[in-house]
Parts: structure tokens; sequence; C-alpha cells
């Protein structure tokens, strides 16, 4: 099955976005403190003041050094969609104080992001610390209920596509991965989420069939240990004919003919009597479901003993599948050593293949499960192991390493005057003004810094050295010589009806971009140990604007809050350049 799109393309293409995937994103779907926050503006005339926010975040997830950006298509879609209906502003009513006024709910029947601008770093994005992900524009009061939503849906879509592109990394380029953590998601909408964001992660595929049908994915699954332990013996079976797959024959007993196979895989010369008797409703479960799906036969070999049934009776069916045309699609472990017993099932199927003859049998994909996480792949890959995909879940989709990510939203500018938000965590301290960002890559092809400048600054050129410099610490430098400068943000929702921005790319491609990205990265900063830190910086008139004494004077209102605050920030430093 072929990716959809993610979403209808630009308002000036004349195509309409649809909401949100879950219906529940509402403008409701936000905290408290914003309605009141509105209130108050609105109240003191400031509504309409035109404010500039940041959303980005302070760590990178995992303990490693990059994150995936996801969720934008879904704030676009939130705020293409933003109107709050008269039952909504009932409820807000009664939700603030008797002592709000009418006027307040006449405002907010008019409210809608017709005024706002969005400029985003493309989704799928590599991404770090720091560097917004998105700016949003527009009066202060709309903007701040866009807040919550947006932190929201940013939040958890980057963490888990941050997630399976590290379980990519780990598992190896070429191996398959499946997301089947839909059970053990956080309820449906956790469900609905991972599954996409795993696959923009770099997973090839979910068992998720909502998730299927909503955005594409390719699907696959098999069978459960209770359908092959629902058979008792051969018998059950009662339709046992087979077509070929040329439709040029007919197999009338099946059943029998998989047998025939098995007895010559057990008197085999190859084997040496590997193989004794088998457990005959393991088979049944196996002939029946090869009948059900003769195109599509994939086993899984452990409910009751890997090496001495569940292979034999496998290759036995798949054997007789081949007689017929068929090639059977591999087997699925999901338990007991994996490494361990993907190689011991390769060894057979190679013998097999020499000894009877049949293409490729020895190439039987294998497939691995059982509550594998980022530790457990790199402990197969060290043991070294013969599977060829990976079914993964509860870790990959519960984000059972880590439990969120952290994306603020902090204002940066207010009426044309940056704003800056400080703190005694000096993790905290937010960057002021209205910014632009670059990526700037070297002479190899790898990203070098990030660097951030002031949006009317002239942006950085190729093959002319700048400057770039920690916000806080002047004696934190470093000059670069870019080979390419890539720009990083772009204008994604334009406010105004006919607006120029960008399209939103379908799933496929934005999974594409995730993958050619990471391939870009130094291998230093992508492995799972002790990875080095990527350089995210800002450009000298960018740290001159918020560390200067007029400008700082300006921010925080008196010369002694700025005394105060300019020798907080000396004794308070973290490195960007050592």
């Amino acid at each position: 099955m072929a990716a959809k799109s993610n979403g209808p393309i630009g308002e000036h293409s004349g195509r309409v976005l649809d909401g949100p995937t879950n219906p529940m994103v509402t403008p409701l779907l936000t905290d408290l403190y914003q309605f009141t926050m509105a209130y108050a503006y609105w109240k003191a005339g400031k509504h309409n003041e035109r404010a500039v926010f940041d959303l980005y975040f302070r760590k990178n997830p995992f303990g490693g050094e990059y994150t995936i950006f996801a969720g934008l298509e879904e704030c676009i879609r939130f705020i293409a969609n933003f109107k709050l209906s008269e039952d909504e502003i009932d409820f807000v009513r009664e939700s603030l104080s008797p002592s709000c006024e009418d006027g307040f709910y006449d405002y907010l029947r008019g409210v809608d992001c017709s005024g706002v601008e969005v400029y985003a770093i493309t989704e799928g994005s590599v991404v770090f610390p720091k560097v917004p992900l998105l700016r949003v524009e527009g009066p202060i009061a709309v903007v701040q209920l866009l807040e919550t939503p947006f932190l929201n849906l940013i939040n958890y879509s980057s963490l888990v596509a941050t997630n399976a592109a590290r379980h990519r990394f780990v598992a190896g380029e070429s191996k398959m991965l499946l997301e089947f953590g839909l059970r053990r998601a956080q309820g449906p909408d956790g469900g609905i989420g991972a599954s996409k964001y795993c696959y923009m992660g770099g997973f090839h595929a979910t068992s998720n069939v909502a998730a299927g049908k909503l955005f594409g994915i390719p699907l696959r699954g098999t069978h459960s240990h209770a359908f092959v332990s629902s058979f008792m013996s051969p018998d059950e079976i009662i339709d046992k004919s087979l077509r070929s797959s040329d439709s040029q024959s007919t197999c009338e007993d099946f059943v029998s003919l998989a047998q025939t196979w098995l007895s010559k895989i057990q008197w085999s010369n190859s084997l040496n009597g590997t193989f004794g008797e088998t457990n005959q409703s393991e088979l049944a479960a196996f002939t029946s479901y090869a009948l059900a799906f003769p195109d599509n036969f994939l086993a899984l070999v452990d409910t009751y003993d890997v090496m001495r049934s569940g292979i034999p009776n496998y290759c036995a069916v798949a054997l007789a599948l081949n007689d017929l045309g068929y090639k059977a699609a591999g087997i699925r472990l999901d338990s007991g050593d994996l490494a361990y017993l993907s190689c011991e099932a390769r060894k057979i199927f190679h013998t097999i293949e020499k000894e009877f003859g049949v293409p490729e049998f020895g190439k039987t994909n294998i497939t691995a499960s059982n509550d594998l996480n980022e530790e457990t792949l790199d402990a197969l890959n060290k043991q070294g192991h013969e599977v060829d995909s990976f079914g993964i879940g509860t870790y990959v989709v519960t984000c059972y390493a880590q439990a969120a990510l952290g994306c603020v939203f902090k204002l940066v500018e207010i009426n044309n005057q940056p704003r800056i938000k400080l703190s005694e965590d000096v993790t905290k301290v937010s960057i002021p003004c209205k910014k632009r960002s670059y990526r700037l890559y070297g002479k190899e092809g790898y990203p070098l810094v990030d660097i951030m400048t002031g949006e009317n600054e002239p942006p950085p050129k190729v093959g002319e050295r700048i400057l770039c410099r920690h916000p806080f610490n002047e004696s934190k430098r470093a000059y670069v010589v870019p080979q390419r400068v890539e720009e990083l943000m772009k204008c994604f929702w334009s406010g105004s009806p006919g607006g120029i921005r960008e399209d939103l790319p379908p799933l496929k491609d934005i999974r594409d971009r995730c993958i050619t990205q990471l391939r870009k990265m130094r291998p230093d900063h992508m492995r799972r140990l002790n990875p080095t830190p990527y350089k995210v910086s800002v450009s000298a008139n960018c740290t001159t604007s918020f560390t200067s004494c007029g400008s700082m004077k300006h921010l925080l209102g008196s010369c002694s809050e700025y005394v105060a605050a300019r020798g907080y920030m000396k004794q308070n430093t973290f490195f960007l350049f050592s």
C-alpha cells in the first residue's frame, strides 16, 4: 500500500485543509490559564499587540545528541480550522470568573488565525536544542491560545519519531522494522500517533490497521500463539485443496503434501536426523494458515519448541507451497535466545536449499519480536544474529526510556521589542528577539553548526568566514567557513488568505527526508554511547542585541536589574564551544 499524502497542500492552491487527525484537538484542548491570560490581555487592551513566540526544546532525549522534528502537519491543520463554537464559548464563560465582561466573549467569537504567521523547520528534519522549531507571530492573546495545543502536538510526536530513528540506527539500514505497539500504547490517540511517527522515523510498516487507513502506512501481521494452539490435529482441516499460483492445477490434498515434505525433512541425509516427531497440531495450524494465505505465509514458530517442532513444520509447509509455485514469507521468533535460534534456523534453511534444490530458501526471512528495545538490538548485533526484521512494540511507542521531550513556548518579542526569560537554571534562559536559523555544512557534507541570527541580519554565505558565538559567554566562539548554507525555517502558515506558504509534503517524503538527514550526520553525533554534542550558536550581532548594556536595560527595565543579570550570566554559562 502506498503512503498517502500528509495532508492537503497549501491554501494558495485553492484547497482547504482538513482538521487535525484527532477530533478532540479543538480550541478547548488547552490549559485554563491560556484563557485567563487572554481575558487579562483583552481587559488591558493588549490582546492585539503583535507578539513573537519560539517553540523549542532544551535537551535531546534518550541521552542522545539529535532529535527528529514531528507534528507540524497537525499544528497547521489545527490553526487552519481554529474557531470557537458557541458551545465552547459558553463553557469558557462557565469556567472563568463571573466578573469577566461579556465583551470578552464577543471577542472570542471573532477569534481565528487569520492574523497568525507560523515559520517552522520542515517536518522530519534533524533538530537540536535551543533552535526554534516553530516561530509563531500574531496577536498575543490568540498566539497564547495556541501554546498548549502546539506543545501537545509536537512533544510526543517528536519524541516517538526520535525513538524510532534511534531504533532504526541501532538495527541497521538493512533490517526491516515493524511497529507492533498498538496494544501497549497510551490509549487510541497514542497508538495512532505512534504508528504514524514511527513510520516517519524510519520504520517500514505497522500492525495498526487504523493507522494504515488514515496514513497509508504499509501493514504487516501474521498470527498469534492462540491461532496455533487452537488446532488439535490436521483432521480439523476441512477444505484441503489449493490451486497453484498460476491457476493451472490444483492440489486436492495440501495437508498430505505438507506431511510428505515433513517426512523428507526428517529423513534428510544432510540434516542427519536432526528432526524427530513434531507437534501435529502446530503443523495443522501452519497448514491451515497457508491454505488461507498461500502467497503470504509467515509462521510463528515458538508456540511449542522452535527447533524440534516449529522450524521443521514451517519448512514442510513452505516446501509444499513451493511445489505449487508460492514462496513462503518466513518465520517469526517471539521468545528464547533470538541470536542463537535465528542462526540455527538460517543453517537449516541453507541446508534445505542445497539438498532439495529450492532457490533462495536459505534467504528465508526471519522476524524477531519479544519486547525489543535499543539495548537488546545492540546486544543482538554484538552476539551475531540472522534476523532480517524486527517487530518492536512497547519500548518504542511508550518511549519507555524517556517520558517527555520537554518542548517550551517562550515570548521573544512584542511590538518589535525583544524579551528574555531569566532563570536560576541557565538552561531555561531564553534567547530573545525574532530570529532566523541556518545550518552550516563543511567540505565533507556533514552539518557543522546551527546558527541563529537576527531577522534582518544578512545570511551566512558559502565560502565566507562567519563568527559563531555562545549566546551568553563572549569567550566561547569559533569561526566557520561553510561550504553549504541551509536556511531552516520556512513559512507554513501565512495568516492572510492567499498568502504564500510551503506545501505540506506527503508522509512518505517526510520519512525520506528524515532518513536522508540522519545519513548526513557525522557518525560521532549519532553513536549510542557518549555521542559528540552538536554545536548550536548565535551570530555576533545576535549576541550583541541582547548582551549589550543598552539592550539589556531595555529588556529588564532598570540598570540595577541589568547589572544583576549581567553578573549572573557571566557566572552561569553552558558551553557550546570548548
